[in-house]
């Protein structure tokens, strides 16, 4: 969600989860990446744009507020 910049309380400003069923709807979604909305959610840190998979299974988002692309991964505990 690249998020709002013409709002007086912003929205978006995050990534989301889309959960679908066995026929392919949607059915919800959860947040997965949020805290680009600072100081009370009145002011953004980031605004997300973009999203790709990378060969290695990470995803790659773009942030183009900051001019930055991000690296999300997963990564199993040990033990």
């Amino acid at each position: 969600m690249h998020g709002s910049w013409n709002r007086a309380q912003p929205s978006g400003y995050k990534l989301v989860r889309v959960h679908f069923n066995a026929q392919g709807q949607p059915e919800k979604f959860e947040d997965f990446i949020t805290g680009f909305l600072v100081d009370n959610n009145k002011s953004e840190f980031g605004r997300p744009c973009g999203l790709i998979q990378a060969p290695d299974g990470s995803l790659l988002m773009g942030d183009d507020d900051n001019g930055v692309i991000y690296r999300i991964s997963y990564a199993k505990k040990r033990g």
